[in-house]
């Protein structure tokens, strides 16, 4: 892929993209007619299995499923993190807002720093750890206000899974690289996905999707994950990490509109501004880190 030349600005663009792809899901889940939770995680799976099966040749040439067998455990261990990233996110859809699941997945880079700390023993900086707290304080003021308490925090205990094996994700890619044992992402993601549909397909049987709901959930499998991971992936090599973390967070602002706009899902006030406290305290730490290693 290189061969296009991909400049910096273009890696920003197609980033840009990135988040708005990836903020779709909100919104097609809302124009779902039968499909609900497990089945929602299972087609997406499924499609996007099928999506990368046609893609990962064409990037990466038809070598790169013979190099999956010698990938090792940590290739393995990340395709298990995004297997729960996968399905843990389309659940908690089927559970509570969009704006709810898309601002608690926000809380990955801190969740990252936390279990640096623990098992690389890196240090936290005194920005992070401020960020961590502003973060909490948005959290808190997000759920305490709203009416039904139960329901919203079933459908954010289960979002919170997304940022925890996210972070668990990186932490086993950092720890990896650490070794001298390179992880490609990509292939990760086929390996995810793959097991997200194993696990999802006898929990949501009977399958009851229609052809309208098939429909939507080949979209998100297609354009919703497989061509977004593949881009991100690219554009990671011309980016520097603060780079991507914060045109990641458009994802948010892309799905929060979405919903607003074409299913008429308004996020309450106490959604409004704990997210953007939490989103605020994520972009000036990003910020920070981005002067400190210019």
């Amino acid at each position: 892929m290189a061969r296009f030349g991909l400049t910096h600005r273009r890696a920003v663009a197609l980033m840009v993209l990135c988040a708005l792809l990836w903020s779709t899901a909100g919104l097609v889940t809302r124009y779902l007619e039968s499909a609900r939770a497990f089945e929602v995680t299972f087609w997406r799976s499924f499609f996007t299995v099928l999506s990368l099966l046609v893609i990962l040749p064409m990037v990466r040439g038809r070598a790169v499923f013979a190099q999956m067998r010698h990938g090792g455990k940590a290739l393995w261990l990340s395709g298990l993190c995004w297997s729960v990233m996968f399905t843990a996110f389309m659940v908690a859809l089927t559970l509570t807002t969009v704006a709810n699941v898309l601002v608690t997945m926000a809380l990955g880079p801190l969740f990252t720093a936390l279990l640096a700390r623990i098992f690389t023993h890196h240090r936290i900086p005194a920005r992070t750890w401020l960020a961590i707290a502003l973060a909490g304080v948005g959290i808190v003021w997000m759920y305490g206000t709203q009416a039904d308490l139960s329901t919203q925090l079933n459908g954010t205990l289960v979002a919170l899974l997304v940022p925890i094996a996210g972070a668990c994700n990186w932490t086993v890619v950092q720890h990896s690289q650490a070794q001298g044992h390179k992880v490609d992402l990509v292939p990760a993601v086929l390996v995810g996905a793959v097991i997200s549909s194993l696990v999802t397909l006898p929990l949501a049987w009977p399958l009851t999707a229609t052809p309208h709901d098939i429909g939507l959930l080949a979209f998100l499998g297609l354009t919703q994950l497989a061509v977004p991971c593949v881009l991100a992936v690219w554009c990671a090599s011309r980016l520097k990490a603060p780079e991507i973390s914060l045109l990641a967070l458009l994802e948010i602002i892309f799905g929060i509109l979405l919903v607003w706009v074409g299913a008429g899902e308004v996020p309450g006030n106490s959604v409004l501004y704990g997210g953007t406290l939490v989103i605020g305290a994520l972009v000036i730490n990003e910020l920070m880190a981005g002067k400190e290693k210019a």
